[in-house]
């Protein structure tokens, strides 16, 4: 039986544009709204749009079941590859990719200014893997679903730890200085916190209700909040990004050329060297699909954090948000296509 996206996330893409254009007629028909927003903050932190974002990464984080951690050493090809493209190329090539046709290839039309921001953007989405969309990878491609928690949660172990130094030495070799004690304390706020409260979360819901209760009724309800929470926070967001946009709509085209590039690469890497190292295909699979989604809740959130909801890094990452669906419907199609390949090998 063919498998399908529930509706709001296969339609995403159309979601985002409809966002796009609401905030924008918000800034421009009533510009007290954003104005007021950007008074509320702390510590460069916006707090209506950390509310927003927290609605959107705590369901999320609530999927992922720690224990099976134990797993770890079944098969550990697929996540040996998954470690490794995740954190020892990813960042990189989207760091090269992106200054390549940002500051080169674009240069002329983008501006000295934004074209640097528009890469520290593609940089937080490099170094942010997936942790939510990558169970629907998973499961159009009839991935293995425990094995994909595995790696799921590893990955966001990793993130604690890794994330901020990576974003931090990058941004630095692009002459984009930024405050490391932000880009921790967005870490803590937008990772580590809700991760806590959804560990503890399961704990008590399975402890009262079930493991099943969690899984197919407690989780569900926070599905729709979730994508409400994004919807919402992009709506915000582009109220910001008015002028901007205006000014440069041709921008969120040239922006998505290396994004689509470097998710391509990615997903090449992973899914190659699954089927020469003759990894199963529903571990290779999910396992090339987690390097090339992105983590996009979390990069638009320290871009926000770390260079305003005006910026050209936050318009960035949204326009990874605005090309991951149709690109990875895509990859999923491929990896389907090429799924004999791996009874072979």
């Amino acid at each position: 039986m063919k498998k399908k996206m529930k509706f709001f996330e296969k339609y995403l893409s159309i979601w985002v544009a409809l966002c796009i254009i609401g905030g924008f007629l918000l800034g421009k028909i009533f510009p007290q709204v954003p104005k007021t927003l950007s008074k509320w903050e702390y510590a460069n932190v916006s707090i209506p749009i950390a509310i927003l974002i927290w609605l959107m990464i705590y369901p999320m984080m609530l999927k992922i079941d720690f224990s099976s951690i134990k797993n770890v050493g079944r098969n550990p090809k697929g996540l040996i590859i998954t470690l490794t493209v995740n954190w020892l190329i990813k960042p990189f090539t989207m760091y090269f990719i992106a200054y390549f046709f940002l500051k080169i290839v674009f240069g002329n039309i983008i501006g000295v200014e934004l074209s640097s921001e528009y890469v520290a953007g593609a940089v937080l989405l490099g170094a942010a893997p997936c942790t939510a969309m990558v169970f629907v990878w998973s499961y159009l491609t009839n991935g293995d679903a425990l094995y994909t928690l595995v790696q799921v949660a590893i990955n966001d172990l990793v993130i604690l730890f890794a994330f901020a130094p990576i974003v931090s030495f990058l941004l630095k070799v692009g002459n984009i200085t930024v405050p490391f004690k932000t880009l921790i304390f967005s870490v803590v706020i937008f990772v580590l916190i809700p991760l806590i409260v959804a560990i503890i979360t399961r704990h008590y819901v399975i402890k009262n209700k079930g493991k099943e209760y969690l899984e197919r009724k407690f989780i569900p309800k926070f599905s729709t909040i979730s994508i409400i929470g994004l919807l919402l926070t992009l709506i915000l967001l582009f109220s910001f990004q008015g002028e901007t946009i205006e000014k440069n709509f041709i921008h969120i085209l040239l922006i998505s050329i290396p994004l689509i590039i470097q998710t391509f690469l990615i997903f090449t890497i992973g899914y190659f060297w699954a089927y020469f190292w003759k990894v199963p295909h529903s571990i290779a699979a999910p396992a090339a699909m987690i390097g090339a989604s992105n983590f996009f809740e979390l990069a638009v959130a320290v871009a926000i954090s770390l260079f305003g909801m005006n910026s050209g890094a936050a318009l960035a990452t949204v326009v990874g948000v605005l090309v991951e669906v149709p690109v990875m419907l895509t990859l999923v199609k491929i990896a389907n296509t090429t799924r004999k390949k791996f009874k072979k090998a």
